[in-house]
């Protein structure tokens, strides 16, 4: 039986990465939004999907390996939590046992208006990001 992606709360996920200096955070995000939009600080960048077909990192995998390893806990963080998630459920099919999704992600999820930063995620709570 495969076990769940388990989804964390940003503050938490800052939280667990202070307790456990051995895991890694990966953005999952373009390069573009990575760049543009901003990232949590210490953040590693290895898109899931990336421009210009938004197709699946035909890299991902290796590059997880080489950035990781298969014991080390692995937090995985996008826009809003969807592709994270996604690229989670793929990390533990590939043999991840300690894979971790930041809920609401970078930027949150949108408010009545459709903007993003202002009810949840990373940035909204104000945890150490920056902005290239």
């Amino acid at each position: 039986m495969t076990k769940s992606v388990i989804n964390l709360p940003p503050q938490d996920a800052f939280h667990f990465l202070q307790k456990n200096p051995q895991a890694v955070l990966i953005d999952v995000r373009s390069e573009m939004e990575f760049l543009f939009v901003g990232h949590p600080k210490e953040a590693l960048t290895i898109p899931w999907r990336d421009d210009p077909d938004w197709e699946i990192n035909p890299d991902f995998l290796c590059r997880v390996r080489r950035a990781t390893s298969l014991n080390r806990p692995v937090l995985l963080i996008c826009r809003s939590g969807h592709r994270s998630l996604e690229a989670g459920q793929y990390l533990q099919a590939n043999g991840f046992s300690a894979v971790y999704n930041v809920a609401h992600g970078f930027e949150g999820d949108l408010n009545d208006q459709h903007r993003r930063s202002s009810l949840n995620g990373w940035r909204f709570d104000g945890l150490p990001w920056e902005q290239i």
